[in-house]
């Protein structure tokens, strides 16, 4: 017996991934069936306890390194370490093929990060899981999506503030609001992974507090809302939202909505917006200005049945049920979408090459810009003193963002590159969140 899979519409089926042994705790049901594979060994400390506990970190450690070891498509690597030196883990899930992170990538790439705000921790354990599950399914049709695609997931994107059980990292820094200035090892170490292997689509999985009776829903998802997404890649990030991440997770019979907007109870009419704007650097909104599809994932923490509201481990494994039954809507996504996907991510990160077009300083796509925050006519680049540049030389790398040597000193950062629109929100003295106020140059030649 293996776990539901809502993926019926999708020629690409996920049924086969997961033995009921495995899942069946965090999908509350009562059913249970023989482990079907040797990953019915390799359960993380919450599958253990029944969604009695969250899986500590030495459980995780010792869980992936076993994955690692037993499953013949995962590579686990450490890409940075925190404040208080914990390691930052990237799994790498798919056909096996040349190291490096440019031989890597094999057709469509879906990055998953897990858990940025140390006290939202379901995402995390959907994360966990999933890289198993994908390690050790045997059905071909799973088999000739992983030949397709490179699934790579940040399990636990925020170590410290996970064993601290804060929000923010050791500094107290919230890592989601740092994907611009990249002040954190954290965020600095998921650039690196946006640069090095460009994923097509990033999947940001978080939690939320509900606010009775206008926000209670059991998974809110919202696409990357900043102006400078390109058209094509902002349809297809609305598209993993309102037509597979949402319709999964409400065939698997969780409530669903719009992030950040509180709705009428009665009508499902819109009441007010709370949270999620077009601010750059936040994970969502950068990586759609970089070119990559985004969806933002947060289940609702809080117990507001009665049932729920007994018993806190049943809560918890509807937490992590709603994660991963927007997960399969995903995977079926990337499946189904494929070539829509990579047209529409190579088409946005080919169009800074023609250097043409506004630049957006502010607004959203549900708010209008003010005159002051469009750039009708941006400059041909931004020139940087020598020091300016070596301040922040190491976040423009991170970034993938060119610079060029100046007769006479300094540096000249085009916006005729792939992160054209990326340029002006790092150097432009007028931008909320700019690393430093750039010298905007009209004559490039």
């Amino acid at each position: 017996m293996v776990i539901r899979a809502r993926l019926g519409r999708s020629r690409w089926k996920t049924a086969a991934l997961t033995s009921a042994a495995l899942l069946v705790p965090l999908l509350a049901t009562t059913a249970q069936a023989a482990p079907r594979d040797g990953s019915a060994a390799l359960r993380t400390g919450f599958e253990r306890t029944h969604g009695q506990h969250w899986t500590t970190q030495p459980e995780e450690e010792k869980f992936l390194r076993a994955v690692d070891a037993a499953g013949r498509r995962v590579t686990l690597d450490t890409i940075g370490r925190t404040e208080q030196g914990r390691p930052l883990r990237l799994a790498r899930i798919g056909a096996p093929s040349p190291e490096g992170p440019a031989k890597v990538r094999r057709g469509n790439s879906l990055l998953l990060i897990c858990s940025q705000h140390g006290n939202e921790p379901a995402g995390r354990e959907a994360c966990l899981s999933t890289i198993r599950d994908l390690a050790f399914a045997e059905d071909r049709a799973t088999q000739r999506f992983l030949s397709a695609t490179t699934v790579l997931v940040v399990p636990t994107a925020n170590p410290d503030g996970r064993a601290a059980d804060t929000r923010g990292n050791a500094d107290g820094v919230d890592i989601n609001r740092d994907h611009l200035a990249l002040e954190t090892a954290e965020a600095r170490a998921m650039a690196a992974v946006l640069r090095d292997y460009r994923p097509d689509t990033v999947y940001d999985l978080h939690e939320y507090g509900a606010h009775e009776p206008y926000y209670v829903k059991d998974l809110l998802s919202l696409w990357p809302r900043n102006l400078n997404t390109a058209k094509g890649v902002h349809k297809e990030s609305v598209t993993l939202s309102e037509k597979y991440a949402r319709p999964s997770a409400e065939d698997s019979g969780h409530t669903t909505g719009i992030y950040g907007i509180w709705t009428d109870p009665q009508t499902g009419e819109p009441v007010k917006q709370v949270a999620g704007d077009g601010q750059e650097r936040i994970l969502r909104n950068t990586v759609g200005v970089k070119g990559a599809v985004g969806l933002l994932a947060e289940t609702r923490i809080e117990p507001l049945t009665g049932a729920d509201k007994g018993d806190e481990a049943r809560n918890n494994r509807r937490r992590v049920g709603a994660h991963l039954a927007a997960l399969e809507g995903a995977f079926d996504f990337t499946g189904e979408r494929r070539a829509r996907i990579e047209k529409a991510t190579g088409a946005a990160r080919r169009a800074g090459f023609a250097d043409r077009g506004p630049v957006y300083l502010g607004g959203a796509d549900n708010e209008r810009p003010t005159e002051e925050q469009v750039l009708d006519d941006p400059p041909c680049g931004y020139r940087l003193t020598g020091d300016q540049f070596e301040d922040v030389e190491p976040v423009l790398d991170l970034h993938g963002v060119r610079a060029e040597p100046r007769r006479g000193g300094g540096v000249l950062v085009p916006l005729r590159q792939s992160q054209r629109a990326l340029v002006p929100l790092l150097l432009d003295p007028r931008a909320e969140f700019a690393l430093t106020a750039g010298a905007p140059v009209r004559d490039c030649g």
